[in-house]
């Protein structure tokens, strides 16, 4: 590989899960390293040998920039090894990729994936990509920062309400995935004119989603961690503001909100535990009668079988209750019997010393749950 390939910086390919620059390659050269690129995968079955069946397709998992990856058949002939640079068959002509995993362990990765395509309608592996493959490729990465630079002009220029997230060049040059966001359907005809004539090849323009953003270009949640969608999450799962206020979280939008503006993935992680535990719980609606009066259920810890609650007449006073007692108490209310006071079945007290209100919390939380438009991708 010529002087100039070699000496080119890692950092243009780190998307593609390169931790340096291509060369030529060596059978015996450690090419592959985990944690250099998004959505990283880890071979257990790699040292498993098992009988070998000619009958079986081949099948290898390939990635391609940021968290785009991809299914592909190989012949017998092809011996792959993960972290090669192959060409691969695309819609017209052919793209460049990263082998990503081999063998075995595809199968249960298709499997966790949900990938469902028939074998003869899967795209091929055509080789172990060229000294020519590689430059070519080379050269479409590097023009990819102009090229979203450019277009973001052209977007200001005609006044489009969109996003412009990303830019994917095909390996071979001839055609350009250009991601955006947007809250309405955009008639971006004029923009694709002026694109196709200052870049001279096929431009496709994919509409993704707000959760779908922030995985392709990752970023730090506020755990102080990677975030998930672009770390290892392979597929989105609803979440909605009841899996928040069962796990008695404040109706904060800023504090449940991740960075792509809807409610963190991570909330439906500790959901069933919490929905296990508090089915034990008596109804929060309960309200608890003494003769010093009338207590309402202000907040539980689900966890240490706590529900705090707070006179009427004095709701910055709580008074967490077990909740054997809460179940007593309400059924002497059932048989018109009212205990003293509440304080003698509490476990501790606790002195509110402001109060927020959560009414104004809750109105902003519930955007979250407000019917979504059905947006297409919009391909041309």
């Amino acid at each position: 590989m010529n002087e100039e390939l070699k000496g080119k910086s890692s950092d243009a390919f780190l998307t593609r899960g390169c931790c340096r620059a291509p060369r030529v390659y060596n059978p015996k050269d450690k090419i592959y390293q985990h944690q250099c690129c998004k959505l990283d995968a880890t071979n257990w079955l790699n040292n498993l040998e098992n009988p070998s069946d000619q009958t079986k397709l081949k099948i290898a998992e390939v990635r391609f920039k940021n968290d785009h990856k991809d299914f592909f058949t190989y012949t017998d002939e092809l011996e792959l090894k993960e972290g090669e640079i192959v060409a691969v068959e695309a819609a017209a002509g052919h793209d460049i990729g990263i082998v990503t995993l081999t063998g075995e362990v595809v199968e249960i990765q298709m499997k966790r994936k949900r990938f469902h395509v028939k074998p003869e309608e899967m795209r091929k592996i055509y080789r172990h990509a060229k000294l020519s493959d590689v430059e070519k490729w080379v050269s479409a990465i590097e023009i990819e920062e102009n090229a979203l630079r450019k277009t973001r002009e052209l977007i200001y220029d005609l006044r489009l309400e969109m996003k412009l997230n990303d830019v994917q060049f095909q390996g071979d040059k001839t055609k350009a995935i250009f991601y955006y966001t947007a809250d309405d359907r955009v008639d971006f005809r004029e923009l694709i004119k002026k694109m196709a004539e200052e870049f001279r090849i096929r431009i496709e323009m994919r509409q993704i989603g707000m959760r779908q953003e922030s995985a392709k270009l990752g970023g730090i949640g506020s755990c102080g961690r990677e975030l998930c969608c672009s770390s290892w999450m392979a597929e989105f799962q609803s979440v909605s503001t009841t899996v928040a206020k069962i796990q008695q979280l404040s109706p904060n939008p800023q504090k449940l909100a991740g960075l792509c503006g809807k409610l963190k993935c991570c909330l439906n992680y500790e959901y069933d535990s919490y929905a296990d535990a508090i089915k034990e719980f008596p109804d929060d609606r309960t309200v608890l009668k003494t003769k010093k009066g009338d207590a309402m259920h202000q907040k539980s810890d689900v966890f240490k079988g706590l529900m705090w609650y707070a006179y009427l007449n004095d709701r910055n006073n709580l008074m967490a209750i077990p909740i054997d007692k809460v179940k007593e108490i309400a059924d002497l209310n059932r048989k018109n019997q009212y205990p003293e006071k509440l304080e003698d079945f509490a476990f501790m007290k606790e002195t509110q010393v402001s109060e927020v209100s959560s009414s104004i919390l809750e109105g902003d939380l519930n955007r979250f749950d407000k019917p979504r438009k059905n947006k297409k991708n919009n391909k041309n």
